[in-house]
Protein backbone atom coordinates (compact mmCIF):
# COMPACT_ATOMS: atom_id res chain seq x y z
CA UNK A 1 0.00 0.00 0.00
CA UNK A 2 1.24 3.53 -0.90
CA UNK A 3 2.24 6.19 1.67
CA UNK A 4 0.45 9.18 1.78
CA UNK A 5 3.28 11.91 1.76
CA UNK A 6 0.55 14.69 2.02
CA UNK A 7 0.88 15.83 5.40
CA UNK A 8 4.92 15.82 4.97
CA UNK A 9 4.75 18.45 2.11
CA UNK A 10 1.74 20.68 3.91
CA UNK A 11 4.71 20.84 6.59
CA UNK A 12 7.91 20.95 4.13
CA UNK A 13 5.74 24.28 2.31
CA UNK A 14 4.94 25.53 5.92
CA UNK A 15 7.97 25.34 7.53
CA UNK A 16 9.48 27.09 3.87
CA UNK A 17 7.01 30.00 4.33
CA UNK A 18 7.85 30.12 7.68
CA UNK A 19 11.78 30.49 7.34
CA UNK A 20 11.32 33.50 4.21
CA UNK A 21 9.23 35.30 6.49
CA UNK A 22 11.54 35.19 9.02
CA UNK A 23 14.47 36.25 6.71
CA UNK A 24 12.77 39.41 6.13
CA UNK A 25 13.36 40.45 9.52
CA UNK A 26 17.13 39.74 9.07
CA UNK A 27 19.70 42.58 8.87
CA UNK A 28 20.89 43.57 5.87
CA UNK A 29 23.75 40.97 4.54
CA UNK A 30 26.64 42.03 2.42
CA UNK A 31 28.96 39.47 0.79
CA UNK A 32 32.53 41.89 -0.34
CA UNK A 33 30.49 44.74 -2.11
CA UNK A 34 27.57 42.61 -2.86
CA UNK A 35 24.53 43.35 -0.90
CA UNK A 36 21.86 40.89 -0.83
CA UNK A 37 18.26 41.68 -1.51
CA UNK A 38 16.35 41.62 1.03
CA UNK A 39 13.68 38.30 1.23
CA UNK A 40 9.93 40.09 0.66
CA UNK A 41 7.64 37.58 -0.04
CA UNK A 42 4.63 41.15 0.36
CA UNK A 43 6.51 43.51 -1.56
CA UNK A 44 3.87 43.49 -4.65
CA UNK A 45 1.34 43.45 -1.80
CA UNK A 46 2.64 46.52 0.26
CA UNK A 47 2.28 50.52 -0.89
CA UNK A 48 5.63 51.77 -0.31
CA UNK A 49 5.83 55.92 -0.31
CA UNK A 50 9.13 55.80 -2.53
CA UNK A 51 9.93 59.39 -0.39
CA UNK A 52 9.34 58.16 3.28
CA UNK A 53 12.59 58.04 4.25
CA UNK A 54 13.71 61.21 3.75
CA UNK A 55 11.40 64.04 5.09
CA UNK A 56 13.12 63.70 8.32
CA UNK A 57 16.51 63.17 7.02
CA UNK A 58 16.81 65.04 4.10
CA UNK A 59 19.72 67.18 4.31
CA UNK A 60 18.91 71.13 4.44
CA UNK A 61 21.51 73.10 2.59
CA UNK A 62 21.92 76.50 3.73
CA UNK A 63 21.08 78.63 0.53
CA UNK A 64 24.08 81.18 1.63
CA UNK A 65 26.53 78.33 0.96
CA UNK A 66 24.79 77.27 -2.32
CA UNK A 67 24.94 80.17 -4.14
CA UNK A 68 27.72 82.15 -5.18
CA UNK A 69 27.10 85.40 -3.77
CA UNK A 70 27.62 87.59 -7.18
CA UNK A 71 25.94 90.49 -8.37
CA UNK A 72 26.21 88.43 -11.81
CA UNK A 73 23.73 85.74 -11.98
CA UNK A 74 24.14 82.64 -14.28
CA UNK A 75 20.90 81.36 -15.91
CA UNK A 76 20.49 77.80 -17.38
CA UNK A 77 19.02 76.85 -20.62
CA UNK A 78 15.44 75.43 -20.23
CA UNK A 79 15.82 71.41 -20.40
CA UNK A 80 19.34 71.22 -19.13
CA UNK A 81 20.66 70.40 -16.14
CA UNK A 82 23.63 72.86 -15.57
CA UNK A 83 27.02 72.55 -13.86
CA UNK A 84 26.90 74.44 -10.27
CA UNK A 85 29.88 75.98 -9.34
CA UNK A 86 30.09 76.33 -5.02
CA UNK A 87 33.48 77.48 -5.63
CA UNK A 88 35.04 79.48 -2.97
CA UNK A 89 38.48 80.01 -3.97
CA UNK A 90 37.98 79.17 -7.64
CA UNK A 91 38.50 75.99 -7.67
CA UNK A 92 35.14 74.78 -9.25
CA UNK A 93 35.30 74.89 -13.05
CA UNK A 94 37.69 77.83 -13.15
CA UNK A 95 40.77 76.61 -13.79
CA UNK A 96 39.53 74.24 -16.79
CA UNK A 97 37.93 77.32 -18.42
CA UNK A 98 40.62 79.49 -18.47
CA UNK A 99 42.91 76.73 -19.16
CA UNK A 100 41.02 76.49 -22.19
CA UNK A 101 40.85 80.35 -22.87
CA UNK A 102 44.78 80.02 -22.89
CA UNK A 103 45.37 77.16 -24.09
CA UNK A 104 47.89 78.44 -26.83
CA UNK A 105 50.29 79.61 -24.29
CA UNK A 106 50.05 76.48 -22.42
CA UNK A 107 52.95 74.51 -24.18
CA UNK A 108 51.38 71.31 -23.34
CA UNK A 109 47.76 69.84 -23.51
CA UNK A 110 45.04 70.71 -21.06
CA UNK A 111 44.35 67.68 -18.70
CA UNK A 112 41.51 66.26 -17.57
CA UNK A 113 41.07 63.48 -14.81
CA UNK A 114 37.95 61.63 -14.76
CA UNK A 115 38.47 60.10 -11.20
CA UNK A 116 35.37 56.71 -10.51
CA UNK A 117 34.21 53.59 -9.87
CA UNK A 118 32.65 50.55 -12.44
CA UNK A 119 30.19 53.11 -13.76
CA UNK A 120 33.01 54.39 -15.93
CA UNK A 121 34.84 51.17 -16.13
CA UNK A 122 36.25 50.82 -19.56
CA UNK A 123 36.41 54.31 -20.72
CA UNK A 124 32.54 54.22 -20.93
CA UNK A 125 31.09 57.36 -20.89
CA UNK A 126 34.60 58.79 -20.75
CA UNK A 127 35.51 57.68 -24.94
CA UNK A 128 32.89 59.74 -25.41
CA UNK A 129 33.64 63.04 -23.67
CA UNK A 130 37.13 62.72 -24.84
CA UNK A 131 35.91 62.82 -28.01
CA UNK A 132 33.29 65.52 -27.79
CA UNK A 133 36.46 67.58 -26.59
CA UNK A 134 39.26 66.63 -28.99
CA UNK A 135 36.54 67.54 -31.65
CA UNK A 136 35.60 70.79 -30.27
CA UNK A 137 39.19 72.03 -28.73
CA UNK A 138 41.73 69.38 -30.61
CA UNK A 139 44.07 67.11 -29.14
CA UNK A 140 44.63 63.39 -29.61
CA UNK A 141 44.89 59.56 -28.00
CA UNK A 142 43.32 58.10 -25.12
CA UNK A 143 45.72 59.44 -22.50
CA UNK A 144 46.99 57.91 -19.26
CA UNK A 145 46.06 53.75 -19.25
CA UNK A 146 47.46 51.91 -15.97
CA UNK A 147 50.75 49.72 -16.75
CA UNK A 148 48.41 46.35 -16.45
CA UNK A 149 44.16 45.73 -16.17
CA UNK A 150 41.90 42.65 -15.87
CA UNK A 151 39.72 44.71 -18.33
CA UNK A 152 42.10 45.88 -21.42
CA UNK A 153 39.64 43.52 -23.59
CA UNK A 154 36.67 45.59 -22.45
CA UNK A 155 38.16 49.07 -23.25
CA UNK A 156 37.29 49.68 -26.82
CA UNK A 157 39.05 52.90 -27.11
CA UNK A 158 42.88 51.11 -27.17
CA UNK A 159 44.66 48.22 -27.90
CA UNK A 160 46.35 47.35 -24.48
CA UNK A 161 48.50 44.48 -23.89
CA UNK A 162 51.01 43.67 -21.13
CA UNK A 163 52.94 40.88 -19.28
CA UNK A 164 55.61 40.07 -16.68
CA UNK A 165 53.75 42.54 -13.68
CA UNK A 166 52.55 41.53 -10.24
CA UNK A 167 49.61 44.44 -9.65
CA UNK A 168 48.32 45.93 -6.43
CA UNK A 169 45.23 47.66 -5.96
CA UNK A 170 44.08 50.29 -2.98
CA UNK A 171 40.84 48.12 -3.18
CA UNK A 172 42.66 44.53 -3.33
CA UNK A 173 45.07 42.91 -5.44
CA UNK A 174 47.92 42.20 -3.33
CA UNK A 175 49.73 43.74 -0.54
CA UNK A 176 48.58 47.54 -1.34
CA UNK A 177 51.48 49.95 0.18
CA UNK A 178 49.36 53.29 0.41
CA UNK A 179 53.15 54.78 0.57
CA UNK A 180 53.35 54.23 -3.74
CA UNK A 181 49.85 54.98 -3.99
CA UNK A 182 48.84 57.64 -6.98
CA UNK A 183 44.86 58.89 -7.76
CA UNK A 184 44.95 56.17 -10.01
CA UNK A 185 44.90 53.82 -7.27
CA UNK A 186 46.98 51.18 -8.96
CA UNK A 187 50.60 50.35 -8.99
CA UNK A 188 52.94 47.94 -10.81
CA UNK A 189 56.18 46.08 -10.43
CA UNK A 190 58.09 44.19 -12.55
CA UNK A 191 57.83 40.44 -12.04
CA UNK A 192 59.82 39.67 -14.95
CA UNK A 193 61.02 41.32 -18.11
CA UNK A 194 57.67 43.43 -18.03
CA UNK A 195 56.07 45.17 -21.09
CA UNK A 196 53.56 47.36 -21.85
CA UNK A 197 51.88 48.30 -24.87
CA UNK A 198 49.51 50.89 -26.29
CA UNK A 199 48.07 50.38 -29.70
CA UNK A 200 45.85 53.41 -31.75
CA UNK A 201 42.09 52.39 -31.98
CA UNK A 202 40.49 52.78 -35.67
CA UNK A 203 37.23 51.44 -35.10
CA UNK A 204 35.52 52.90 -32.00
CA UNK A 205 36.12 56.98 -31.96
CA UNK A 206 37.83 59.88 -33.81
CA UNK A 207 41.28 60.95 -32.67
CA UNK A 208 42.12 57.80 -31.15
CA UNK A 209 44.71 56.41 -34.01
CA UNK A 210 48.02 58.13 -33.77
CA UNK A 211 49.21 60.60 -31.59
CA UNK A 212 52.76 62.44 -30.92
CA UNK A 213 53.83 61.61 -27.72
CA UNK A 214 53.83 58.89 -25.52
CA UNK A 215 55.03 58.79 -21.56
CA UNK A 216 55.64 56.36 -18.79
CA UNK A 217 55.25 57.06 -15.19
CA UNK A 218 57.50 55.10 -12.63
CA UNK A 219 59.48 55.55 -9.67
CA UNK A 220 62.95 53.97 -9.05
CA UNK A 221 64.31 53.17 -6.08
CA UNK A 222 67.98 52.19 -8.15
CA UNK A 223 69.30 52.16 -11.64
CA UNK A 224 67.31 50.73 -14.30
CA UNK A 225 67.23 50.62 -18.08
CA UNK A 226 64.11 51.25 -19.90
CA UNK A 227 63.22 50.91 -23.84
CA UNK A 228 60.62 52.24 -26.19
CA UNK A 229 59.72 50.81 -29.25
CA UNK A 230 57.46 52.99 -31.26
CA UNK A 231 55.26 51.69 -34.33
CA UNK A 232 56.36 48.02 -33.99
CA UNK A 233 59.96 49.17 -33.16
CA UNK A 234 60.68 50.89 -36.35
CA UNK A 235 62.42 52.78 -34.10
CA UNK A 236 63.77 52.29 -30.65
CA UNK A 237 64.68 54.79 -27.70
CA UNK A 238 66.81 53.35 -25.13
CA UNK A 239 66.66 55.22 -21.31
CA UNK A 240 68.98 54.92 -18.75
CA UNK A 241 67.34 55.29 -15.71
CA UNK A 242 69.36 57.35 -12.34
CA UNK A 243 67.55 56.22 -8.89
CA UNK A 244 65.48 59.05 -7.95
CA UNK A 245 62.56 59.38 -4.84
CA UNK A 246 59.97 61.63 -7.53
CA UNK A 247 58.14 60.25 -9.73
CA UNK A 248 59.96 60.07 -12.89
CA UNK A 249 58.53 60.52 -16.74
CA UNK A 250 60.19 59.49 -20.22
CA UNK A 251 58.78 60.77 -23.03
CA UNK A 252 59.01 60.32 -26.73
CA UNK A 253 57.51 62.18 -29.40
CA UNK A 254 56.78 61.02 -32.45
CA UNK A 255 54.16 60.18 -35.26
CA UNK A 256 52.84 57.12 -32.97
CA UNK A 257 50.45 54.64 -34.01
CA UNK A 258 51.84 52.19 -31.12
CA UNK A 259 53.80 52.15 -28.02
CA UNK A 260 55.86 49.27 -26.11
CA UNK A 261 57.58 50.39 -22.92
CA UNK A 262 59.81 47.41 -21.53
CA UNK A 263 62.31 46.77 -18.93
CA UNK A 264 64.44 44.19 -17.92
CA UNK A 265 64.73 44.80 -14.40
CA UNK A 266 62.61 43.24 -11.90
CA UNK A 267 61.85 43.73 -8.60
CA UNK A 268 60.01 46.55 -5.47
CA UNK A 269 62.36 48.73 -5.99
CA UNK A 270 60.85 49.60 -9.62
CA UNK A 271 57.06 50.43 -9.20
CA UNK A 272 55.53 51.62 -12.60
CA UNK A 273 51.92 52.88 -13.19
CA UNK A 274 50.87 53.59 -16.57
CA UNK A 275 51.48 55.09 -20.24
CA UNK A 276 50.00 57.59 -22.32
CA UNK A 277 49.17 57.82 -25.52
CA UNK A 278 48.41 62.12 -26.43
CA UNK A 279 48.95 64.87 -28.25
CA UNK A 280 51.15 68.22 -27.65
CA UNK A 281 48.21 70.27 -27.51
CA UNK A 282 44.18 70.18 -27.20
CA UNK A 283 42.77 68.13 -24.85
CA UNK A 284 43.31 65.27 -22.90
CA UNK A 285 41.35 63.45 -20.84
CA UNK A 286 42.53 60.49 -18.61
CA UNK A 287 40.35 57.75 -17.50
CA UNK A 288 41.01 56.35 -13.64
CA UNK A 289 37.82 53.95 -13.37
CA UNK A 290 38.36 52.09 -9.87
CA UNK A 291 35.82 49.02 -9.70
CA UNK A 292 34.44 48.71 -5.93
CA UNK A 293 35.59 51.93 -5.04
CA UNK A 294 33.51 53.97 -3.01
CA UNK A 295 35.73 57.60 -3.73
CA UNK A 296 36.67 58.34 0.15
CA UNK A 297 39.88 56.04 -0.11
CA UNK A 298 41.57 58.91 -2.16
CA UNK A 299 41.44 60.22 1.08
CA UNK A 300 44.70 57.97 2.08
CA UNK A 301 47.11 58.89 -0.81
CA UNK A 302 50.31 59.97 0.77
CA UNK A 303 49.98 63.69 0.20
CA UNK A 304 53.73 63.60 -0.92
CA UNK A 305 52.67 61.82 -3.71
CA UNK A 306 50.08 64.06 -4.71
CA UNK A 307 52.30 66.37 -4.98
CA UNK A 308 54.96 64.42 -7.08
CA UNK A 309 52.63 63.11 -9.51
CA UNK A 310 51.34 66.37 -9.87
CA UNK A 311 54.38 67.91 -10.65
CA UNK A 312 54.28 65.13 -13.63
CA UNK A 313 51.13 65.24 -14.81
CA UNK A 314 49.30 68.40 -13.52
CA UNK A 315 45.37 68.57 -14.25
CA UNK A 316 43.23 71.59 -14.90
CA UNK A 317 39.67 69.26 -14.09
CA UNK A 318 39.39 66.58 -11.69
CA UNK A 319 36.44 65.07 -12.37
CA UNK A 320 35.04 62.47 -9.56
CA UNK A 321 32.49 59.93 -10.34
CA UNK A 322 31.50 57.88 -7.23
CA UNK A 323 28.38 56.18 -5.49
CA UNK A 324 27.68 53.07 -6.67
CA UNK A 325 29.57 51.38 -3.79
CA UNK A 326 28.28 53.57 -1.23
CA UNK A 327 23.97 53.65 -1.84
CA UNK A 328 22.12 51.21 -0.06
CA UNK A 329 18.74 50.20 -0.33
CA UNK A 330 17.24 52.17 2.39
CA UNK A 331 20.28 54.33 3.01
CA UNK A 332 19.29 57.25 4.77
CA UNK A 333 22.48 58.79 6.93
CA UNK A 334 25.64 58.95 5.11
CA UNK A 335 27.07 61.87 7.40
CA UNK A 336 30.56 59.44 7.76
CA UNK A 337 30.91 59.03 3.84
CA UNK A 338 30.75 63.48 3.39
CA UNK A 339 33.12 63.88 5.94
CA UNK A 340 36.10 61.36 4.81
CA UNK A 341 34.50 62.47 0.96
CA UNK A 342 35.55 66.52 2.45
CA UNK A 343 38.81 65.08 3.82
CA UNK A 344 39.98 63.72 0.75
CA UNK A 345 38.96 66.49 -1.63
CA UNK A 346 40.55 68.96 0.80
CA UNK A 347 43.68 67.03 0.52
CA UNK A 348 43.58 66.70 -3.23
CA UNK A 349 43.21 70.39 -3.48
CA UNK A 350 46.06 71.14 -1.06
CA UNK A 351 48.39 68.79 -2.62
CA UNK A 352 47.35 70.02 -6.50
CA UNK A 353 47.26 74.08 -6.74
CA UNK A 354 45.70 75.09 -9.65
CA UNK A 355 43.20 72.01 -10.30
CA UNK A 356 39.95 72.47 -10.48
CA UNK A 357 37.36 70.11 -9.30
CA UNK A 358 33.80 68.87 -10.34
CA UNK A 359 32.28 66.37 -8.28
CA UNK A 360 29.33 64.35 -10.54
CA UNK A 361 26.78 62.62 -8.78
CA UNK A 362 25.07 59.07 -8.13
CA UNK A 363 23.19 58.56 -11.25
CA UNK A 364 19.69 56.69 -11.53
CA UNK A 365 19.65 53.15 -9.39
CA UNK A 366 16.66 51.05 -9.43
CA UNK A 367 15.34 48.06 -7.63
CA UNK A 368 12.42 46.29 -7.71
CA UNK A 369 9.23 47.63 -5.96
CA UNK A 370 5.61 46.79 -5.88
CA UNK A 371 6.43 44.44 -9.01
CA UNK A 372 8.44 47.18 -10.98
CA UNK A 373 11.58 49.28 -11.16
CA UNK A 374 12.14 51.84 -9.15
CA UNK A 375 14.39 54.07 -8.05
CA UNK A 376 16.54 52.82 -5.33
CA UNK A 377 15.53 55.01 -2.09
CA UNK A 378 18.62 55.50 -0.72
CA UNK A 379 20.07 57.23 -4.05
CA UNK A 380 18.11 60.42 -4.09
CA UNK A 381 19.31 60.59 -0.26
CA UNK A 382 22.69 60.23 -1.08
CA UNK A 383 22.88 62.90 -4.07
CA UNK A 384 22.00 65.18 -1.48
CA UNK A 385 24.87 64.24 0.54
CA UNK A 386 27.42 64.41 -2.19
CA UNK A 387 25.37 68.36 -3.38
CA UNK A 388 26.46 68.65 0.52
CA UNK A 389 30.02 67.54 -0.39
CA UNK A 390 30.46 69.76 -2.96
CA UNK A 391 28.81 73.02 -1.43
CA UNK A 392 31.23 72.30 1.48
CA UNK A 393 34.29 71.25 -0.29
CA UNK A 394 33.77 74.79 -2.16
CA UNK A 395 34.26 72.66 -6.09
CA UNK A 396 31.48 72.66 -8.60
CA UNK A 397 29.03 69.50 -8.85
CA UNK A 398 26.61 68.32 -11.47
CA UNK A 399 23.41 66.34 -10.74
CA UNK A 400 23.60 63.20 -13.25
CA UNK A 401 20.24 61.66 -11.51
CA UNK A 402 18.65 64.82 -12.79
CA UNK A 403 20.17 65.34 -16.54
CA UNK A 404 19.44 61.59 -17.19
CA UNK A 405 15.89 62.39 -16.29
CA UNK A 406 15.71 61.67 -12.70
CA UNK A 407 12.96 59.21 -11.23
CA UNK A 408 13.12 55.85 -12.77
CA UNK A 409 15.23 56.88 -16.14
CA UNK A 410 17.46 54.06 -15.54
CA UNK A 411 14.55 51.60 -16.68
CA UNK A 412 13.88 53.99 -19.61
CA UNK A 413 17.75 53.36 -19.99
CA UNK A 414 17.47 49.47 -20.10
CA UNK A 415 14.84 49.66 -22.19
CA UNK A 416 16.29 51.18 -24.70
CA UNK A 417 19.20 49.45 -24.47
CA UNK A 418 21.66 52.02 -23.25
CA UNK A 419 22.09 50.17 -20.02
CA UNK A 420 22.60 47.00 -18.62
CA UNK A 421 20.37 45.01 -16.56
CA UNK A 422 21.38 45.02 -13.30
CA UNK A 423 19.74 48.39 -13.44
CA UNK A 424 22.65 50.28 -12.21
CA UNK A 425 25.10 50.17 -15.26
CA UNK A 426 25.45 51.82 -18.40
CA UNK A 427 27.05 50.31 -21.45
CA UNK A 428 28.93 52.67 -24.36
CA UNK A 429 25.52 53.57 -25.95
CA UNK A 430 24.13 54.94 -22.93
CA UNK A 431 27.70 56.41 -22.28
CA UNK A 432 27.58 58.06 -25.61
CA UNK A 433 24.28 59.76 -24.25
CA UNK A 434 25.01 61.32 -21.00
CA UNK A 435 28.34 61.98 -22.45
CA UNK A 436 26.39 65.00 -24.63
CA UNK A 437 24.73 65.72 -21.70
CA UNK A 438 27.71 66.61 -19.41
CA UNK A 439 29.88 67.80 -22.60
CA UNK A 440 26.52 70.25 -23.49
CA UNK A 441 27.00 71.30 -19.56
CA UNK A 442 30.29 72.02 -19.57
CA UNK A 443 30.19 73.60 -22.77
CA UNK A 444 27.66 76.17 -21.43
CA UNK A 445 29.27 76.73 -18.25
CA UNK A 446 32.15 78.59 -20.31
CA UNK A 447 30.07 80.58 -22.23
CA UNK A 448 28.34 81.80 -18.79
CA UNK A 449 31.88 82.11 -17.26
CA UNK A 450 32.99 84.43 -20.42
CA UNK A 451 29.59 86.51 -19.87
CA UNK A 452 30.68 86.32 -15.91
CA UNK A 453 34.18 87.46 -16.80
CA UNK A 454 33.35 90.29 -19.44
CA UNK A 455 30.61 91.44 -16.53
CA UNK A 456 33.32 91.85 -13.96
CA UNK A 457 35.27 93.71 -16.14
CA UNK A 458 32.73 96.35 -16.66
CA UNK A 459 32.54 95.36 -20.61
CA UNK A 460 28.53 94.76 -22.51
CA UNK A 461 27.36 91.62 -21.68
CA UNK A 462 25.43 89.83 -25.08
CA UNK A 463 22.35 88.16 -23.95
Amino acid sequence: MDKNYINRVLWLVLATIATLIGAFFLPDVSIGNLELRRVDLLADLRSIDADSDYSATSILLDSATMKRKAEFVDSCKSGMTCIEDYSFDNRGMEPFYEALINAASLNRPVRIAVLGDSFIEGDILTADLRNMLQDRYGGCGVGFVATASEIAGFRRSVIHRFGGWRAFSSVGGGPYNRSFGIISGHYFYPDSAAWTSLTGQRKYRSHLDSCFQSSLFFLAADSCRIKASINGGTKIRDFNVAPSPDIQCLTVADSIHSIRWRTANRGRNFIFYGATMEGNGGIVLDNFSLRSSPGSNLGYIHSDMLRKFDRVRHYDLVILVYGLNVATPNGVNYNKYMKSMCKAIDNMKECMPGTGFLLMSLGDRNERINGSMRTMKGVKNLIKYQQAIAAESGIAFWNLFEAMGGEGSMAEMVAAKEANLDYTHINFRGGKKLARLLFDAMEYGKEQYLRRKAFNDGKEVSQ
